[in-house]
């Protein structure tokens, strides 16, 4: 019996589950395995049914949704007219990678192991079903997990086992090989394309939005620096209603990209084209030719905090005996702990990882890049704003991520610095951005009563919502906000006092640092629990809840649950039942962040 040749098909929204996808790959070519791996919606499903050996690894997103790149699979695995046996020849295995401190934990993968199943596949062992929250991360699960896999295939075709493997530090050959142009004229590739009239922007044909103000609306004396910031979107053709969120690219910062070009010695001004060394498509956000500024700049995510994986390739390129040493350590899976302690408590970024290992750092060669950094990730924003209220604009509003860690400088959010650095004073600045549908679903009937709670930035989707709602004549609304200070990151205080003049809007705030004993907005929502016992029992209104998924989210529901108890005189097992069909109906929603 001939070797099976392995797919890994991967659904994946900030690139794990596709890091995850190419580790596996890469332990395939080391056994000598053809191997391909693509995210599922590049992959024409209808072909499952030929497969002998195929590796799932899915991400979960948002409440139990799948990511982006798998939805069109997921529609069609999950038609009613597929044959019960029509895939009775497939061989799989399916890993999961989520975190259990959400409800729907690894919800995609146990869904889809089910539907394999019923299918006809074989499952070679049981789901993996990865943990963000364990001490180690999700390769507490995956190490073990792959280890039973191959040890599955290699059981089934004994053939395998008579091939030498290639050894572990030996690098494989890179996805792409990079080609260096003489004396290019100047390039064009930073002038953006405008879409034409027809397309509608998307990922890979974004809007290139002119940036019309960047407001800080916290108080200079606040420790955080939230931003307002308005695009002009004249011409786009973009719609979008309440609870949809924009989309865009970061870049990475201007100093960090010079660093980054001197360790490697790479000249920023260079240009280049990329050959894939075998089946790989050249990534469609890489113009031909490009900069190595361009490249370093708008698509290698230097600024991330690196996987596993980016310490494995690292380890084969050393010829330095100490610093291999470490690499190799931390590529393993008994270094787990070290390079947690390393990497992952402190945030240190690729850029500070190349910086600790100078020798290594000096032998990498140009064309493993794309194989050694993850490409930068789309980072998504609530929209603030209706088109109702502002007609061609588009608001969102953001904190900028900055804290401490042991490491000397402050660790930053990539985009919120990015977003933040933007002046629009100082010239016609454009960001490309599009635009999706947001989990958040708003009533359409004009009586139906609407409950927010959002605290903090958490209030953004429902200024949008509130914006469409006031326009359209709807004014059963209430809105719960809390912040620290009345006077430091009370956002929009003076829109909210005119909704209430006008009798559109119920507010109640809870400003936690503003008195001796802290008041948060769960207090709130317990205290008028008449109040929303009426609205939603009486009324048929649905209730809403967005911001940071700490403790809030569940604080928030619990409250909810407990008036429930006490206008309502059910039991705790009822009033969960209540929270519960709620959710089911979509009377209860959440869009939570961490």
């Amino acid at each position: 019996m001939s070797n099976p040749s392995l797919l890994v098909l991967y659904g994946s929204q900030t690139g794990t589950a596709q890091d995850t996808a190419q580790r596996i790959a890469r332990q395939a070519q080391r056994r000598r395995l053809q191997v391909q791996v693509l995210p599922l919606d590049h992959y024409n499903v209808a072909n499952l049914i030929s497969e002998s050996l195929v590796v799932f690894v899915c991400a979960t997103t948002g409440q139990g949704e799948p990511p982006d790149n798998m939805k069109n699979f997921w529609r069609f695995i999950f038609r009613k007219s597929l044959p019960v046996g029509s895939l009775c020849r497939l061989d799989c295995a399916i890993l999961g990678l989520g975190d259990s401190s959400y409800p729907k934990f690894n919800f995609m993968a146990k869904k889809l192991h089910k539907r394999v199943m019923q299918l006809g596949a074989t499952v070679l062992l049981p789901v993996g079903l990865a943990d963000d929250q364990h001490d180690l991360g999700a390769d507490a699960v995956i190490d073990p997990w792959l280890k039973s896999f191959w040890d599955k295939v290699f059981a089934m075709h004994p053939s395998l086992s008579e091939v030498t493997p290639l050894k572990e530090d030996e690098p494989l050959p890179p996805k792409f090989t990079f080609h260096f142009l003489e004396d290019v004229k100047e390039q064009t590739e930073d002038r953006l394309k405008i879409p034409s009239e027809q397309t509608i922007p998307s990922q890979s044909h974004p809007f290139p939005a002119r940036l019309l103000s960047n407001k800080r609306v916290t108080d200079p004396s606040h420790f955080q620096d939230v931003r307002h910031i308005e695009f002009d979107i004249s011409g786009s053709n973009i719609q979008f209603a309440a609870g949809d969120v924009v989309m865009m690219y970061p870049r990475n910062a201007a100093e960090d990209v010079q660093q980054f070009c001197q360790m490697l010695g790479l000249d920023p001004e260079a240009t280049f084209t990329i050959r894939p060394t075998d089946n790989t498509a050249v990534p469609a956000r890489l113009p031909q030719p490009c900069t190595v500024r361009h490249l370093v700049e708008s698509y290698l995510d230097i600024a991330a905090v690196p996987r596993r994986s980016f310490f494995e390739l690292l380890s084969t390129f050393s010829t330095n005996e100490l610093e291999q040493e470490k690499l190799v350590e931390f590529s393993s899976a008994a270094g787990q702990d070290e390079l947690h302690g390393y990497c992952n408590r402190p945030r240190r970024t690729a850029l500070e990882v190349l910086a600790d290992f100078p020798h290594t750092t000096a032998e990498l060669k140009v064309d493993y890049l794309l194989d050694l950094i993850p490409e930068i990730q789309p980072r998504s924003f609530s929209i603030a704003s209706s088109l109702l209220a502002h007609p061609h604009r588009l608001q969102i509003l953001i904190a900028v991520v900055r804290y401490k860690t042991k490491m000397f400088k402050p660790r930053r959010g990539l985009c919120s610095s990015w977003l933040a650095s933007l002046d629009p004073t100082q010239g016609e600045v454009y960001v490309p951005l599009w635009v999706k549908k947001g989990s958040l679903k708003f009533p359409t009937q004009k009586d139906t009563p609407v409950i927010m709670v959002g605290p903090g930035t958490g209030v953004a989707p429902f200024r949008s919502a509130l914006q469409e709602r006031t326009a359209e004549g709807k004014t059963a609304n209430v809105l719960f906000f809390g912040c620290r200070s009345e006077t430091k990151d009370f956002y929009f205080s003076s829109e909210w006092e005119d909704m209430m003049k006008a009798g559109q809007l119920k507010l109640f705030t809870a400003f936690s640092r503003d008195q001796e004993e802290k008041v948060y907005v769960q207090q709130r929502v317990r205290e008028n629990s008449e109040l929303l016992w009426d609205l939603i029992t009486n009324k048929g209104g649905c209730f809403y809840i967005a911001g940071n998924a700490k403790q809030m989210p569940a604080s928030v529901r619990d409250a909810l649950k407990e008036g429930f108890q006490q206008e309502g005189g059910t039991s705790a097992e009822e009033a969960e039942q209540m929270l519960e069909a709620m959710e089911r109906t979509g009377r209860l929603q959440s869009e939570t962040w961490s």
